[in-house]
């Protein structure tokens, strides 16, 4: 067999990382639905912590995925959205989103053997 070598996999394997960390998905999700201040996303996901959706934030906007935009008010405003590049991860992500519903309501069935987990 040929082994396997591709100039994209560390790239790739960077991004699966990051998306598979703890509440990556949600916090993109909250994004996707409209969160823009940090109280919102903290509403909107059940059971995270002030510190890691800070954290979660901060590697999402270095990563490029997520804006955030100061606004000189007083108090100062702080606005997180959708990158472009966020915006096309969420649409690439909602076919595997998808496909976890449909394997998650199969296997509360019954249908799916324990092999194939």
């Amino acid at each position: 067999m040929d082994s396997i070598h591709d100039e994209t996999c560390p790239n790739f394997e960077g991004t699966i990382e990051l998306i598979g960390r703890r509440w990556t998905g949600s916090v993109l999700q909250a994004a996707d639905r409209g969160a823009r201040r940090f109280g919102e996303y903290r509403a909107m996901i059940d059971g995270i912590s002030d510190r890691l959706l800070s954290q979660r934030l901060k590697e999402l906007e270095a990563a490029g995925l997520i804006e955030r935009t100061i606004i000189p008010s007083t108090p100062v405003q702080i606005r997180y959205q959708l990158a472009p590049d966020g915006r096309s991860l969420v649409d690439a992500l909602l076919p595997l989103a998808e496909w976890t519903v449909r394997r998650s309501g199969r296997r509360a069935a019954g249908r799916v053997p324990t092999s194939a987990l």
